[in-house]
């Protein structure tokens, strides 16, 4: 169940033959950034990652080792220092209906109501007024807060703001679903919850997810694959592929769970140095 590679170019099997949807490809990116005395500093090294459509990704490392920078990046937000990123072969050069981003904050408008936050999103697309409705009523009500679209953030909890953040961007139809700390201001329990919601509403619309975060347990409860990334400049170390079945619970690991769980933890210590890793 887990392996290890050598270098930063990991390739996934794409799906199967015919149309793609949400295929990323991130070939040999890096990003540098203009730092003291405008010398370029290197947030990330050159990295390859394929993303096969409909797969649920976690990127896990330490803060600062520029996960987020490259997440970023297939949002359209960054522009690689080197290297190019594509959607089922369109090249990303800037933000993309194809493409939608769910940040650790809301970035929800407080003087909206949660359906004139999704409705809001919706507005570029020119629809009705019904059909605003309609969309924004039933992307709130797939995350189960069709009796609370009237209430404004301020009125809402964490939990309930981050569902209208996802219920916002789910509503546009994304083939690509970006993540970055979604649940990292919530509690324990919310955040266990706000997992299965998360799952569920992948299991319907199947985007491919790409889904940073810090958190060890959380990577491997709701991921497909994992890359743990090093310090900065960030490069992928090692990648584990996960097999055990959803739902998943932490108590319920296996023995290979465990040892997964445990070497990640490993890789992330401070101390840990990270040469060449050793190849299972």
């Amino acid at each position: 169940m887990s392996g290890a590679v050598s270098t930063t170019a990991i390739q996934s099997v794409p799906a199967a033959a015919g149309p793609t949807k949400g295929f990323v490809e991130i070939d040999e990116v890096s990003i540098a950034f203009k730092g003291r005395g405008q010398k370029l500093a290197l947030a990330l090294e050159k990295t390859s990652i394929d993303l096969a459509p409909s797969t649920f990704t976690a990127l896990i490392g330490p803060s600062g080792c520029g996960k987020s920078t490259l997440l970023n990046a297939v949002a359209g937000f960054v522009k690689p220092t080197t290297g190019g990123i594509t959607i089922d072969g369109s090249e990303i050069t800037g933000p993309s209906p194809d493409v939608g981003v769910i940040f650790q904050q809301y970035a929800l408008f407080p003087w909206f109501s949660a359906i004139g936050n999704v409705k809001f999103a919706l507005r570029r697309f020119n629809f009705g007024r019904a059909e605003l409705d309609r969309r924004a009523l039933k992307a709130l009500a797939e995350v189960g807060l069709q009796n609370q679209a009237d209430k404004y953030p301020g009125q809402l909890s964490g939990g309930m703001k981050q569902r209208v953040a996802i219920a916002r961007t789910l509503s546009l139809e994304p083939k690509v679903l970006l993540m970055d700390e979604p649940f990292g201001a919530l509690d324990a329990q919310t955040r266990l919850t706000m997992h299965g919601l998360l799952l569920k509403v992948w299991e319907v619309h199947r985007p491919t997810i790409l889904f940073v975060t810090h958190d060890v347990d959380e990577g491997l409860l709701l991921a497909d694959r994992v890359h743990v990334m090093s310090t900065a400049p960030g490069r992928i170390i090692r990648t584990y592929d996960i097999a055990l079945p959803r739902p998943r619970a932490v108590e319920n690991f296996d023995r290979d769970m465990m040892k997964m769980r445990a070497e990640i933890l490993q890789l992330l210590k401070p101390a840990h140095h990270d040469g060449d890793p050793d190849v299972h």
